[in-house]
């Protein structure tokens, strides 16, 4: 038996046994603080910040999604393709930055 205390569940299970005592110990030990109500107020630099409702622009979320994913593709493509069909990586950049210069002009309606 004296594998088990360096077998690997042994010392993950020890691990989070020793941080949930630590834990414990200290919320009890800990100073306990006082409730009020400037504690759950919004603060910015000191200035009184009224509750606005922030307006979320979904569209310009997903444009930049698109470009993500666009632009992710695009290195994925590039890191494995040089090797042995460089041509095509080519060309796939080509189509891919042609698509970023027509897709916004589409988008807008100009």
């Amino acid at each position: 038996m004296p594998g088990v205390l360096s077998s690997p569940p042994f010392i993950i299970l020890f691990s989070v046994f020793v941080g949930v005592a630590i834990y414990w110990i200290g919320g009890r030990l800990g100073a306990k603080g006082e409730a009020s109500p400037g504690k759950e107020e919004a603060y910015a630099c000191g200035e009184d910040m009224p509750a606005v409702k922030t307006q979320i622009n979904i569209q310009s979320f997903f444009i930049y999604a698109f470009y993500f994913m666009i632009f992710d593709i695009l290195a994925f493509v590039l890191v494995t393709s040089f090797g042995t069909a460089g041509i095509y990586a080519t060309l796939f950049t080509g189509i891919v930055l042609l698509a970023v210069i027509v897709l916004p002009k589409l988008g807008t309606g100009d």
